[in-house]
């Protein structure tokens, strides 16, 4: 897979922005197929930047109930890549 369609979006948060200054810590939503490797290399390519390592979580959003019936919510796979110290990610 092309690095562009392993990393979907930024997740930009309140808590994201604080670990992006604070901790060197970068959010990520995923493709729910990458693995880890995937993803530090993608990030390496896409943004030239040295990654320490990756963490990774697999998130379900709730059911949603219509009056039609129940809608299963999706479940969205997000990524949290640290990156060395004297890299930097812009994300605007």
């Amino acid at each position: 897979m092309e690095a562009h369609h392993i990393i979907k979006k930024p997740l930009l948060t309140e808590k994201t922005t604080f670990a992006s200054g604070e901790h060197n810590r970068h959010a990520f939503v995923v493709s729910r197929t990458a693995t880890k490797t995937d993803i530090k290399k993608a990030i390496e390519d896409l943004y030239s930047v040295r990654v320490l390592g990756v963490n990774t979580v697999t998130t379900q959003q709730r059911n949603r109930r219509y009056r039609y019936g129940m809608i299963g919510g999706k479940s969205v796979k997000k990524a949290i890549v640290k990156v060395h110290p004297e890299d930097t990610i812009e994300i605007l």
